[in-house]
This record gives C-alpha cells, structure tokens and sequence, in this order.
C-alpha cells in the first residue's frame, strides 16, 4: 500500500460508521500494480472535473463501501481493466474498498464484488471505477431447497438414512475411508437438523456430520467397525410424499449377506418375547409413550411403506397377537383383531399406531437384538426417526418413570 493510500485508510478507519449490527468495516485496497494508459479524459479532466461535482471527481479517493444482508459474507473483490483481471483480494462484509483515483483509471476499469455465505446464494455485482456509486448492499437470497430431517432406521443388520429436503435433490457421493460422504448441491440445512444429525449414534452409523461449503451442504456418514467388518453395501433410491410435500433421498445401508443371518436372529428374538412384556406396567409404559408422540408422526413411522423394516414389523404385530390374551388385540378405538388370521394382520399392521401393547413389545423386540448402548437409537428408528435423539430420550425417560411407578405399586 503507498504512502497516501496508507493515509487514507489510516483516516477511514477511525471515520468509518459502525453498522447496525456493531461490526466495524474492514479496509481492503483493490488498487492494480499499473496505472491505465494516459488519454484524453486524464488530459481534460481539470476541464471536466468542473461540471462532475469539482476537482474531487477525478481526484479525490476512491473508495466503494460494501455491506450485505446478513452481514459477514465473505467477499471476493476483482478488479477488472479491459477484460483483464488486474488485482484481486478478499475481504468479510462489512467492507470499505479503497481503489485508484479516478484519473489513474481507465474507462473501462471496474470492481466485481463476489458475496458468498454459508447457506446463500452466491451473488456478484459490478461497478465502473469512474461511476459515482460508492455504496453496494447486496441482499443475499436464502437457498431454496433445505434438509429438514435425516432420519435414520438400523435394525437387525441392516440400516438407512432418509435426507428430507423441500425439493428433489442434486447430489454426488463419495467413497471415503470409514464410511460416505454425500454433497447435496444448492441446499442448506436448517438448525435443527443440524442438530439432530450431530446426535445420531447407531450399531451401523458411527456418527453424522453436516458441514455447510457456499452453497453446498456435505454430510459426512462413518460408519462403526462392526458395519465396515461387514462389507456393507450403500444403494440409493428417492421418492416423494405428496401429503407433506417432501422429497426423500435414502440411502440404504445392506450388509453383504442380504441380512440373512440378521433374519434368523431376528425370528429367534421375536419368538423370547412373552406375555408379561405386554401386558401390565409394561402396558402403562406403551401408553406413556404413545400420548407423547405426535400421532400423525407415529402412524407415519409405522405404516408399511416398502421399507427394510415391513417385514420385521408385521412379524413382531403377528407375535403381539400371538402373546396377547385369546390370540386378540386391541385398538384405540376399540376394534379388536385376530392376528392369526391374514387379512386382519394386515389391517392391524396398516394401523398399527393405534395398537395397545404394540410400542412395548418394538422395546423387548429391540432389547432382544440390540447392545444396551444402542437399543434407544434403534426403537427411535423405528417408531420416531424424525424425532431428534434428546427429545426421544426426554419421552422414554419420562414413560419408564411411570413404568417404575407402577412397578413399585405392585411390590
């Protein structure tokens, strides 16, 4: 920086205003090594400078103050001669940019202001060094499609990771050492779901991680040993939900023996659950959980829906009739089913939200499969994937309280 432009920013440092959010602009210089050839505007400008405002135009300092909505983006400034780029520096709005003296410059001399934010849109503006302009607020544009969810659904050996966004995703996928790291491009992540995701743990998902890039949000998945030691292998598939308008990118987490083994264990488990983890204050616990749910949240979890976990949770509904009283189970609104018999098994399962008992044994079925690290995050899974960990945890927490209660009741 030369003596007097170092004058000039020594001057705008203390005069330059503080913005509403308290942040006082940077100073950046974006001045080019060479002067623009020598023309007929340097010849005349004491001439014209005079109907321009006064000497001031053309040789005062320059200088462009940048703000953006919201403040902090971070600023790349280009400063162009014919085409050419002829200086280039970077900055955090807020910013004051100090340029050339207009007589140093050439008619087609300009700045190119490139604001990028985390979650934005990347905006550029340009302005002629000549021109009179010397503010720029560039209001940067949220980016339309945003993940709402990542609910994850591990059982019995296999697992999958459902990315719920606003619109239908663009995405890439890489292999990386430990797990997959899957770039959703144009979409950013709301708090919340940022949230959730640091929380998920699972026998197959080590951890989950979302990092906004610009305009990119890159959600790093790692996988356990015990998933790795399995060769497991990622397919995708997207669908949509018209009733909430919501796109789903799953990723479908299969080990390399199609769950065989996982089947058996599965039956094994299923075959141990007995009457008292129904029935009783197992009963009340069912209850406790089922009033905190949202209903529409927990029939969604439920409903047979073409996932991994069809299969299982028929089978569990068919084992609750077989441990309830005279082969029977009840509903909320008081109907009554034979699980033995097919057609009523499949009209228990497609409401299988409204059945006593049923939450209480997913518990057991899971306790059955599941180390004790793991068993919430996989009935999470099961019956509020959406729901993040520590308001699950709250519920859980909340019902076996009540189960203990009744437990000390009957001592």
């Amino acid at each position: 920086m030369n003596a007097t432009l170092v004058i000039v920013a020594a001057l705008l440092v203390g005069l330059a205003p503080v913005t509403a959010t308290g942040v006082e602009p940077e100073i950046v210089e974006l001045v080019p090594e060479d002067r623009a050839s020598w023309g007929a505007a340097q010849f005349f400008a004491p001439v014209t400078g005079l109907f321009m405002g006064g000497p001031g135009y053309w040789y005062g300092e320059r200088t462009i103050e940048v703000e953006t909505t919201p403040p902090g983006a971070a600023l790349d400034l280009f400063y162009v001669r014919a085409n050419f780029q002829k200086a280039f520096e970077q900055a955090e709005s807020p910013a004051i940019v100090v340029l050339p003296k207009r007589v140093e410059t050439g008619p087609r001399d300009s700045v190119t202001i490139r604001a990028l934010l985390d979650g934005y849109r990347q905006q550029e503006v340009h302005v002629r060094v000549r021109a009179r302009q010397d503010k720029v607020t560039i209001d940067l544009e949220p980016l339309a499609n945003a993940l709402l969810a990542l609910p994850h659904t591990y059982l019995a050996g296999r697992g999958s990771l459902s990315f719920l966004t606003k619109q239908a995703l663009t995405f890439r996928m890489q292999e990386k050492e430990g797990g997959v790291a899957v770039i959703l491009l144009q979409t950013a992540v709301t708090p919340e779901a940022a949230q959730a995701i640091s929380e998920v743990k699972s026998s197959f998902v080590a951890s989950l991680r979302a990092q906004q890039i610009g305009e990119d949000l890159v959600v790093s998945v790692a996988l356990t040993e015990a998933a790795r030691d399995g060769r497991v292998e990622i397919r995708s598939r997207q669908s949509f939900d018209p009733v909430r308008g919501l796109h789903s990118f799953v990723l479908d987490l299969v080990p390399s023996d199609r769950g065989a083994a996982a089947v058996a264990r599965a039956r094994a488990a299923l075959e141990r659950i007995q009457p008292a983890d129904v029935a009783g204050c197992a009963a009340v616990f069912d209850s406790a959980v089922r009033e905190q749910l949202e209903p529409a949240a927990l029939t969604r979890a439920l409903a047979p829906r073409g996932s991994f976990t069809d299969p299982y949770l028929r089978a569990a509904m068919k084992r609750l009739g077989e441990v309830s009283e005279g082969g029977e189970i009840s509903l909320a609104d008081g109907s009554v089913y034979r699980t033995s018999v097919p057609m009523e098994l499949s009209a228990a399962s497609s409401q299988s939200s409204e059945v006593h008992g049923y939450l209480a044994l997913l518990r057991q079925f899971v306790a059955e499969l599941e180390p004790a690290p793991y068993r919430r995050a996989t009935l999470r899974g099961l019956i509020a994937p959406e729901l993040a960990p520590s308001e699950f945890d709250a519920i859980l927490d909340a019902a076996e309280a009540r189960e203990q209660h009744c437990l000390a009741r009957a001592d």
